[in-house]
């Protein structure tokens, strides 16, 4: 018991906070004794109940831990009624006559799909539907999901059926801050009108034209390659980085009595299940250990790994059937992004601050505003939360507007079944409607308002492999084709993922949640001495020390995925290009903000000198989401960097607020 105690204690307390209040210690202890599960298997159920209640209920205290645990008892009596129901038909089908035998029509109503009939059941007559090829799926009223006229009143089907949506107009605490970050910065002053020109200057450090490859053409011998390369390349910089000769390196599946460092790929013995230390092999380059895969012991260190980190470890071999690890080398960090001294003066004076100015006046800063898809809820196609944003963004007069796709998602219920009207339009027949004429409404409308009202604005649009209006379905994914679309000209179209600089701050951008997988696959061994508790610092801290967007490899199966509200109710998942995966990779430098909308609550933190930033969704399933506001000050130069003439580094860090709010 004390082992549990400890355990749920270390999933559930969140710093500075160690230990769980006892009543909430003793909701949580019950539900695994009832469910007979393991902390763990609570932690994946409690993050599966957080997503589906929306960013209201997402705070564990002893009455939301009173109501997952109502809510896990209801879907257990909701299984057992369905498994109830499918036993007693099959006696019924096993011992009595069927029904359509004393009617007249065939026995086992084998013909009712080739002739149309007329079928009485308990006085009541129903036309059976005529033969022919359906269009889309249908929802019957017993499940509340009629065929809407205005596209709102459609409730999915899901296994949340027993959780009420909250309308967005009905929402509460609009605007309310729940994170902040450098609070002792003040929030941005809007001008009394709009700036007359935009004070961003966008640039892309990334190739996007490298996008635009032929999906669903992966190649085997290619994919092995890029695998293979990111070793190699990760040991040279190992190498350089602890000054260690070539003779210290050498295969971990070689039996061996020295001690050897082996570069190579955290890997599990099993395609399924999770990782654990007793399936963990390191998988090692054609080139250094002939591509063999060896069992690690790690018994002695004390470290977080993930299926496709690269790791260096120093150990032997000593018996030839496993490579018992004694230390984990440190991975070298990119070094910081860093500018001319006369860069940065040009982008200070492009927000109207000289030097002798003073740099820490509010309406001088820059005003970015950072949402993440979906941006309605399951229950309707008003796009409210984004309607609102653009509004938000309006008032406050952003100079940047960041929106991370999904926008018309393909796990959204009724965009899935096709079942749903659009708002009326003069310039669209209704039944000669496509879905780009439904991203233009929806979608495009409001961002033209905008860009009409706020003519010097510069928005970003990053697409989602969610996106139903994107024909490139693998990551790495090309950008949205945004003349078709209706975008105004202020729209950029960028890749997932992408790197751009915002005048000289270098930005990191990617739509993937790699974060809710690393959390899923993360496995933990040793002490908790000198490990970060913080796991909304620790999964960040993977991404930015290994060098890549989705380090993780293989990508989570989807069916382990939060359920969606279609009738499949299963995630698309990642449908990764691993020939393409260097597109995903960070060459050049750290950048100084790093972007990753995840399902884990929403934070902004520094972690390595990087601000990490996590909006959240602009709208939950079942209720309004969170975006993020950012007030970024001009970088004031000392005498001392001034006189010394080198590069700068941009210390965004230090210079920028960030409120995580409600929309």
């Amino acid at each position: 018991m004390s082992a549990t105690v400890e355990e749920l204690n270390e999933i559930f307390a969140i710093p500075p906070v160690n230990e769980l209040p006892p009543e909430i210690l003793g909701e949580l202890q019950s539900i695994c004794r009832l469910h007979s599960i393991s902390p763990k298997e609570l932690s994946y159920k409690w993050e599966s109940y957080s997503i589906k209640m929306g960013s209201e209920q997402t705070r564990l205290d002893l009455s939301t831990a009173r109501a997952f645990k109502k809510d896990l008892q209801e879907i257990l009596e909701r299984e057992a009624r369905s498994k109830s129901h499918v036993r007693s038909a099959d006696r019924r089908g096993a011992y009595a006559t069927p029904r359509n035998a004393a009617k007249g029509g065939d026995a086992f109503g084998m013909l009712d799909t080739i002739t149309p009939i007329q079928r009485s059941t308990g006085g009541s007559n129903k036309r059976k539907a005529p033969f022919e090829t359906p269009s889309v799926p249908k929802f019957s009223k017993a499940d509340g999901m009629s065929s809407p006229s205005d596209g709102r009143s459609l409730t999915a089907q899901t296994d949340q059926s027993s959780i009420q949506s909250v309308a967005f107009v009905e929402r509460q605490n609009p605007g309310q801050i729940i994170e902040t970050l450098n609070g002792h910065l003040n929030n941005y002053e809007p001008p009394i009108a709009p700036h007359s020109e935009s004070r961003v200057k966008l640039t892309a450090n990334t190739d996007l034209k490298k996008f635009r490859y032929r999906p669903m053409a992966m190649h085997l011998s290619e994919a092995s390659e890029v695998l293979d390369d990111r070793i190699d390349e990760f040991q040279v910089l190992i190498q350089a980085h602890h000054s260690l000769d070539d003779s210290a390196f050498g295969n971990a599946a070689a039996q061996g009595t020295n001690q050897i460092i082996a570069v190579g790929r955290i890997a599990s013995d099993s395609s399924e299940g999770k990782l654990n230390a007793a399936s963990m092999v390191l998988e090692m380059s054609r080139r250094t250990g002939a591509g063999l895969r060896v069992p690690l012991k790690v018994d002695s260190v004390s470290y977080e790994f993930f299926p496709g980190q690269i790791v260096a470890v120093r150990g032997i071999n000593a018996s030839g059937d496993y490579f018992a690890v004694d230390e984990v080398l440190e991975i070298p960090l990119l070094s910081l992004a860093a500018s001319q001294q006369s860069t940065i003066d040009s982008f200070n004076e492009r927000l109207g601050v000289t030097e002798d100015e003073d740099h820490s006046i509010p309406s001088k800063a820059l005003n970015l505003i950072i949402a993440s898809g979906p941006y309605t809820a399951d229950d309707n196609i008003a796009f409210e939360p984004l309607n609102t944003l653009c509004k938000r963004a309006e008032e406050t007069c952003a100079d940047m507007l960041i929106l991370i796709g999904p926008f018309l998602d393909t796990e959204h219920p009724l965009l899935a079944s096709g079942d749903f009207d659009l708002p009326d339009d003069p310039s669209i027949e209704p039944d000669r409607a496509t879905l780009v004429d439904a991203f233009r409404l929806l979608i495009a409308k409001p961002l033209q308002a905008l860009a009409q009202a706020i003519p010097s604005i510069t928005i970003v649009c990053i697409p989602s492999t969610r996106d139903i209006m994107n024909k490139h379905v693998s990551w790495p994914q090309d950008n949205l084709p945004g003349k078709k679309l209706g975008l105004p000209k202020q729209a950029k179209m960028v890749s997932n993922p992408v790197t751009v600089s915002i005048n000289e701050i270098v930005v990191a951008i990617s739509a993937q949640d790699i974060l809710y997988e690393l959390r899923r696959e993360e496995l933990v061994v040793g002490n908790k001495n000198g490990r970060e508790n913080n796991l909304l610092a620790r999964l960040p801290r993977h991404v930015i020390q290994q060098r890549h967007f989705f380090p993780l490899y293989p990508p989570v199966d989807r069916t382990l995925l939060p359920k969606t509200g279609t009738e499949e109710g299963v995630a698309v998942g990642l449908p990764m290009d691993v020939s393409y995966l260097k597109l995903g990779e960070w060459l050049e430098a750290r950048p100084d903000m790093l972007i990753q909308p995840s399902a884990l609550p929403q934070f902004a933190k520094v972690v390595e000198n990087v601000l990490v930033v996590n909006p959240g969704p602009l709208s939950k399933r079942k209720g309004a989401g969170t975006f993020a506001q950012m007030t970024v000050y001009p970088r004031k130069l000392t005498e001392q960097e001034r006189s010394e003439g080198k590069l700068v580094a941009h210390r965004l860090f230090e210079r920028a607020r960030v409120d995580v709010a409600r929309i």
